[in-house]
């Protein structure tokens, strides 16, 4: 008996944690760039009691007899499809299209990656640099942080779906500043870490980055100025996955109840 009050337990521990996994999607469902968490399960150890066998005269038992031990969560995955795109007509907005990542140096060598394309200007020393809201450098594919030239206004500046950054000067003519975004891939997206902030950073499952100005990708992304990836999450999907989760922890809640009252019949018995 008190192993179906283990198995039960074990599973409301692991749809406890599926709540919380949708509910941190649902938190997120305005998060610019945010990539919806699914978690997965496993179950656990089986205990056999009779082994399927035959004898030499081919007659036995056909089938195992085995208890289950319960569940537990094995992973939690993120769908790395895009979402949907909102038109800002701010030209500091760049929506990515594709599995690339924008690069971002934290400082001292920190380099993290985001799906985030909403940046600021940043007066660093005067000259005008592309950052995050949190400030952290934007670089380009020589690792550098992104600068623009000075008294140029962002109205000015364009991007083209390649990453690279051209500007209009005073007499109305296209520069190119020779600056293009860095943006790379991985071999394994599944791998990379969520540190907050929108941010990844690579692990040795995720593999290390691949930069798509190499050529060495099979598929290039595509930046498009003026507008930002919104959360892929479906609210909808959310909410039927909520309470599907719900009622799978009150049944698993239930199991216990029963198993308790069973197991006071059977103390009552030599009453």
């Amino acid at each position: 008996m008190m192993r179906s009050l283990w198995t039960a337990a074990s599973g409301m521990t692991s749809q406890q944690m599926n709540v919380d996994t949708i509910s941190n999607n649902i938190a997120n469902v305005n998060t610019t760039g945010y990539k919806q968490e699914r978690l997965e399960f496993k179950s656990l150890l089986y205990q056999t009691m009779e082994r399927a066998s035959l004898d030499e005269n081919d007659t036995g038992r056909p089938v195992n007899l085995q208890v289950g031990l319960g569940v537990r969560p094995i992973v939690s995955s993120r769908m790395f499809r895009n979402g949907s795109v909102e038109r800002t007509d701010n030209p500091l907005d760049f929506y990515l299209q594709g599995d690339g990542f924008f690069v971002v140096d934290r400082g001292d060598g920190d380099i993290v990656y985001t799906k985030d394309g909403s940046f600021k200007i940043s007066l660093n020393g005067g000259e005008p640099s592309l950052v995050t809201s949190e400030g952290y450098a934007i670089l380009d594919v020589d690792g550098e942080p992104i600068t623009l030239p000075e008294n140029i206004t962002m109205s000015n500046v364009t991007v083209d779906s390649e990453g690279n950054i051209t500007y209009r000067d005073e007499e109305g003519e296209t520069q190119d500043t020779g600056v293009r975004f860095d943006i790379v891939q991985f071999p394994n997206v599944q791998g990379l870490e969520a540190i907050g902030s929108n941010f990844y950073v690579t692990t040795p499952a995720s593999g290390e980055a691949i930069q798509e100005s190499e050529g060495e990708t099979t598929t290039i992304s595509s930046i498009i100025q003026n507008c930002i990836e919104m959360s892929n999450v479906n609210v909808a999907n959310e909410m039927v996955s909520l309470i599907i989760a719900q009622r799978a922890y009150e049944l698993n809640s239930k199991a216990i109840q029963t198993s308790d009252d069973m197991l006071q019949q059977a103390n009552n018995l030599k009453r």
